[in-house]
């Protein structure tokens, strides 16, 4: 199992590839009750950071102003960091 800190260090690509294979094993129903709850919670974890770091790009790119010659003008005061 996966903690919060390990997490917060995967990549996007990187933690929704670990969804990924949880949901599989999930599905699978192979796994044991006990170690499906634990999947199960790290799975959310999972999905929580990429939701997190989704929105983070969302407001990055929101951020953006396009001048009327369509270059990047600059950025807002808020840069996402």
């Amino acid at each position: 199992m996966t903690d919060q800190a390990d997490i917060a260090a995967l990549s996007f690509e990187d933690a929704l590839k670990r969804l990924e294979t949880i949901v599989q094993q999930l599905e699978g129903g192979d796994v044991p009750l006990e170690e499906s709850i634990a999947l199960y919670a790290e799975g959310d974890r999972l999905r929580a950071q990429c939701e997190q770091r989704l929105k983070a790009a969302q407001a990055r790119i929101e951020s953006i102003q396009i001048a009327p010659d369509g270059a990047a003008a600059g950025t807002s005061p808020f840069d996402g960091k």
